[in-house]
């Protein structure tokens, strides 16, 4: 059996393989696409003013639902998690420097290296609050095991 031939440009694609790189990168460009559309619907939609704070709630719904994405994906690896979420992030805050250029009320709001640590901080608490949830968890079980074991050798009659 001969050795698996490469399609020629496959390279390209090598980041398809990696999950958390995968993920992010997904799910970097679905919060970039609902930040670009909230930001336009906000600015160049003068008639939808009247529904603003509707508007304001939907987005963020929507954003808050894509940043889980890598939290609920990887909630067994909190490392995983957390480059996920930052590579997401650090899609998000381009495209918000991006838009910086062109709508330049947008800084006076919020840079886009606080945008960027404001990210960075949130996947990282997040990721490691699990990391610890998970080992009290893992504690926790390992605990009970022993309670188990022990109460199963005294309930055990031993050969005389």
């Amino acid at each position: 059996m001969g050795a698996r031939r490469q399609l020629p440009g496959s390279r390209w694609f090598w980041w398809l393989r990696n999950a958390p790189l995968r993920i992010g990168i997904l799910t970097g460009i679905y919060l970039s696409c609902v930040f670009l559309s909230w930001l336009l619907v906000a600015n160049r939609l003068p008639q939808l003013e009247p529904f603003a704070s509707i508007r304001n709630l939907a987005a963020g719904v929507v954003t808050v639902i894509l940043l889980l994405i890598p939290v609920l994906r990887f909630r067994h690896e909190p490392l995983r998690m957390f480059v996920s979420g930052l590579t997401a992030w650090t899609i998000l805050t381009f495209t918000y420097l991006v838009a910086e250029m062109r709508f330049s009320l947008l800084e006076s709001r919020m840079g886009a290296l606080h945008m960027y640590i404001l990210g960075a901080v949130t996947y990282g608490f997040v990721a490691v609050f699990h990391w610890v949830f998970l080992m009290c968890a893992e504690a926790r079980h390992r605990h009970i095991e022993q309670i188990e074991q022990a109460a199963a050798s005294v309930a055990r009659p031993r050969p005389h």
